[in-house]
């Protein structure tokens, strides 16, 4: 007699894909279902006014820390004299900014990119589908413009002084140069995204990878490019300065790096991107691609709205004691809000930590 929990609807079983939780560290090593999400195509405003909007952030806040730490009349400068000190502080304040981006609900919804180099780099792991790469990197550059247009207005002349924090080849090192060595850094803050991303036991540190790689980056790598690492964080003031002499340098230093990034990852064949945001929250939907729990939108009942449901193939190994072998896949098991989204933790197993 066949069980009721085992009876399933007419039509097409449920398909489910097993993915390995990468990095390839002892507790991600056993194969967990999950359905694998693949990244949509379409007209997704909600996620393209995300990384508008994060964008904006992003500029205001770290432009804003160059003129407070750089400006004329600097109130930081008497208390901090030297300026290797401020540019660190400079690279915190401005790295900071972009993961508190990360981990706000903006960030969680568009994955936080504010970067065309990052976008690019997690389409050349399948994650991003073209309509996405397209609306993310325009809404960045909007998002870029419209801030540093605004600081100019707020900040006035440190701004103006400070040529509205426009990037430039410094210490004499010539334009090639000065590319060579973005795309240098460009593609270490990718690598650093993709193999944290690749891990469900690293995933959510990402912010904090990102915020100290690239405060040093700063630091170290500002006296000689700005350290700009982002394309539309050169792009804004360039345009709004105007400062174009040097512009083909923030723009073919960035991208090139995300493409060496992207070469040098695949070289790890057994390791890939499960998630193309930088803090993932099963909580959240997305038209990204994504090997994590996803919420797959929200249920109304009679005007009442539920929260987005997450779904997740039940895990279950087929051929040994919990079913026979060559079973068909489960039915996925539909998580909601609150409690149920320790599913989330259950995919990372007993084994990987709090």
């Amino acid at each position: 007699m066949t069980r009721s929990a085992d009876r399933r609807p007419p039509g097409p079983p449920v398909r489910t894909q097993e993915v390995h939780t990468a990095g390839r560290r002892r507790s991600d090593a056993a194969t967990r279902t999950v359905p694998k999400k693949v990244p949509e195509s379409g007209w997704h405003w909600d996620a393209w006014l995300c990384e508008f909007a994060g964008t904006a952030v992003l500029l205001a806040g770290g432009l804003s820390a160059i003129f407070l730490d750089f400006g004329p009349t600097s109130p930081v400068a008497p208390h901090l004299p030297s300026a290797s000190a401020r540019l660190l502080l400079t690279g915190l304040l401005f790295a900071g900014t972009g993961s508190l981006v990360a981990l706000s609900p903006i960030g969680r919804m568009s994955g936080a990119h504010l970067n065309p180099a990052v976008t690019i780099a997690f389409w050349t792991q399948g994650k991003v589908h073209p309509h996405d790469v397209a609306g993310y990197v325009i809404a960045q550059l909007f998002g870029a413009l419209t801030a540093t247009a605004f600081l100019r207005l707020a900040w006035g002349r440190p701004a103006q002084v400070l040529h509205l924090g426009a990037t430039q080849p410094r210490h004499g090192i010539d334009d090639l140069a000065a590319a060579s060595l973005e795309a240098v850094m460009t593609a270490s803050l990718v690598l650093m995204i993709l193999f944290m991303t690749s891990s469900v036991r690293t995933a959510r540190w990402t912010p904090l990878g990102n915020w100290l790689l690239v405060a040093a980056l700063v630091w170290r790598g500002a006296p000689y490019t700005g350290a700009s690492l982002n394309p539309v964080r050169s792009i804004a003031p360039a345009l709004l300065a105007p400062e174009l002499a040097h512009l083909w340098v923030y723009l073919v230093g960035p991208l090139a790096g995300a493409l060496l990034a992207a070469a040098v990852f695949a070289a790890f064949r057994d390791t890939h991107t499960l998630t193309a945001k930088l803090f993932h929250d099963p909580r959240y939907a997305s038209t990204l691609g994504s090997d994590l729990p996803t919420a797959v939108g929200h249920r109304h009942t009679a005007g009442r709205a539920h929260g987005p449901r997450v779904t997740v193939a039940a895990p279950r190994r087929y051929g040994g004691a919990s079913g026979p072998a060559g079973s068909a896949a489960p039915s996925p098991r539909r998580f909601g809000t609150g409690s149920d989204f320790r599913a989330w933790g259950a995919l990372r197993g007993p084994a990987s930590g709090a």
